[in-house]
């Protein structure tokens, strides 16, 4: 700007790395504002790369031109968090399946009719849901359509961005073990991204666990969860036994509270982005390490295909 700094620029993302095998699931969680949604958005190439590459079914996508794209992209599909403003209020279920179906080929009314029956019972929509615009379906129903809506143009790789927020526990289940059975019958892969840790662990074969924009911990998911070793996992994990315990058992009154929360967008200029708030980092007295740029935590293997980002992980 005229007569100012230079403006600095801040990653949403960055030096990220993982992969996602045929007929898995890969969880992605951490807390708003972490960059979960931009890393699937990129994927799937809504949100353009700036740096690094994009391989699927072994082709190099990162640059490729939407004509050659093309082919692909009707196999690689998303799940939208928002599905009031992912689905057409104009259109009727009906139209909004028959544009998927025949967006990536030239179908006959019969087979169109054949194919949207076969999508309303694989995601178990009533038939009579056709005729309804998005504002008239419950939360759960429009996520089956955002469902069948990726499953009509032959996905097999859905990123599920937040696909059970905002919906009743029991809904949430039933979106679940959809998205598990589809799986299993279609042979697809998942990225699904939640702040739900609960459903997370569920759902997930290994977790990626971000932190201001980059993957601090990655492994199986019963790792991640019963054996944490980034502190800022072993804090995301501690607080969901915490709520549980809290709704089996009240808090007595003066019970000790937590001194601090883990939502900070603080970001440290070097070094480890969660030294500051990091109990591990205090306890040893804050080793330079932990903070000089040219020593930087990176993911590193651990066992079993467990990484870390962390100088001192937890035991």
């Amino acid at each position: 700007m005229p007569g100012g700094n230079a403006a600095q620029f801040i990653a949403a993302v960055d030096d990220v790395s993982f992969f996602i095998r045929p007929h898995e699931t890969l969880g992605l969680v951490g807390e708003t504002g972490c960059g979960k949604t931009t890393i699937g958005r990129t994927v799937l190439k809504l949100t353009s790369a700036d740096a690094g590459r994009i391989v699927f079914n072994g082709n190099d996508i990162t640059d490729m031109s939407p004509k050659a794209f093309r082919p692909l992209r009707r196999q690689m599909q998303m799940i939208f968090q928002d599905l009031d403003a992912a689905l057409n209020p104009k259109m009727r279920i009906r139209s909004i399946l028959k544009e998927a179906i025949c967006v990536h080929r030239r179908l006959s009314d019969a087979e169109i009719r054949q194919r949207t029956a076969q999508l309303l019972e694989q995601v178990n929509l009533k038939k009579s849901k056709l005729s309804n615009y998005p504002g008239e379906l419950s939360g759960g129903e429009k996520r089956r359509v955002g469902i069948a809506r990726a499953l009509a143009v032959g996905a097999d790789f859905i990123v599920a961005d937040e696909p059970t927020s905002a919906l009743d526990v029991s809904i949430q289940a039933q979106v679940v073990n959809l998205l598990r059975s589809l799986q299993s019958n279609l042979g697809l892969s998942y990225l699904f991204i939640s702040h739900d840790l609960r459903i997370v662990e569920l759902i997930s074969h290994k977790v990626a666990v971000m932190y201001l924009g980059q993957i601090v911990e990655m492994g199986l998911a019963g790792s991640i969860a019963n054996a944490p070793r980034h502190p800022y996992t072993n804090i995301l994990w501690s607080s969901l036994v915490d709520k549980k315990s809290r709704e089996g058992f009240p808090a007595q009154e003066g019970t000790d509270k937590p001194q601090w929360g883990i939502h900070d967008h603080q970001r440290p200029t070097a070094g480890c982005r969660f030294a500051p708030r990091c109990p591990v980092y205090q306890d040893r007295g804050r080793p330079k390490e932990c903070t000089n740029p040219l020593t930087a935590p990176k993911l590193h293997d651990l066992e079993d295909g467990h990484k870390v980002a962390c100088h001192f992980p937890l035991e």
